[in-house]
């Protein structure tokens, strides 16, 4: 599969998130207001496993209805790393 600049900005947004907490933490800010930042940046990533499992999907789903074969197992697979991913 090949990850396009979205999916990657997205990962790079997401550490600037992280360097950004690490700071706070650093600078002793308020626990409030690092977990704000790390629930953000865990919510950022969450999205994106979703966006790169479903883009992997329709991707082999396409080349399974093109050769034929069945793609029960595709969707599962797919189904079982979004939940091993929370």
């Amino acid at each position: 599969m090949e990850y396009n600049a979205q999916i990657k900005n997205r990962i790079k947004r997401v550490e600037g998130q992280l360097r950004g907490v690490v700071r706070m933490m650093e600078q002793g800010e308020d626990c409030k207001d690092v977990i704000t930042q790390l629930s953000a940046a865990k919510t950022a990533l969450d999205r994106s496993v979703g966006l790169i499992v479903s883009m992997n999907l329709v991707e082999c789903v396409r080349d399974s209805h093109e050769s034929g074969e069945s793609t029960e197992a595709l969707v599962k697979e797919a189904v079982n790393l979004l939940v091993k991913s929370r």
